[in-house]
């Protein structure tokens, strides 16, 4: 990496259930997207364990896409915490599992950061509603909405997460 040649930093707002990705470079958003993934369900007489592997697979193989297509070079993500079941700490652990996996295998820098920084840092307080999230980051940056709520909030959390990083990071800043 270069410094101020326009660092593509891939922004990532993690979750088994839906993981909103923002593209990045030079301050400008350039592309975004949200992996959706569902369990199997009862019917499909598959183990839940099983159906989380297939639901891990399928976030990495659209994570690699993402990254090897926009030639990233940097990853800034949410750190997921505390959970309020034992199966959502197990998808926490996956999906974090998962994002650590893939930027150690492709040698790419990750820094994380937690939800609460970044909703300060967007918002000047440590929580607020996905609207309010939503509004906020339109203030910031041009990004392409889709009108699917549960999209849009992970696209927006995932670019209150770049912006903390921009703030915090001593990477990112040594990198502009």
């Amino acid at each position: 990496m270069e410094r101020g040649k326009g660092v593509r930093i891939l922004a990532l707002d993690p979750s088994l259930t839906a993981t909103g990705w923002v593209v990045l470079q030079n301050d400008v958003v350039l592309t975004v997207g949200c992996i959706k993934t569902e369990t199997s369900g009862k019917r499909s007489r598959v183990r839940k364990s099983d159906d989380r592997m297939r639901r891990v697979s399928e976030i990495n193989k659209v994570l690699c896409e993402v990254i090897q297509t926009n030639h990233i070079q940097y990853i800034v993500s949410e750190l997921p915490h505390g959970s309020q079941s034992a199966v959502a700490a197990i998808a926490l652990g996956l999906i974090c599992g998962t994002i650590q996996g893939i930027a150690d295998s492709l040698d790419i820098g990750l820094e994380w950061f937690s939800e609460g920084d970044s909703k300060r840092c967007l918002l000047g307080k440590a929580s607020a509603t996905k609207q309010e999230t939503i509004q906020a980051v339109s203030k910031y940056y041009t990004v392409p909405w889709t009108k699917v709520g549960y999209r849009d909030e992970a696209i927006a959390d995932a670019i209150s997460v770049y912006l903390v990083a921009k703030q915090q990071s001593p990477t990112i800043k040594f990198l502009k």
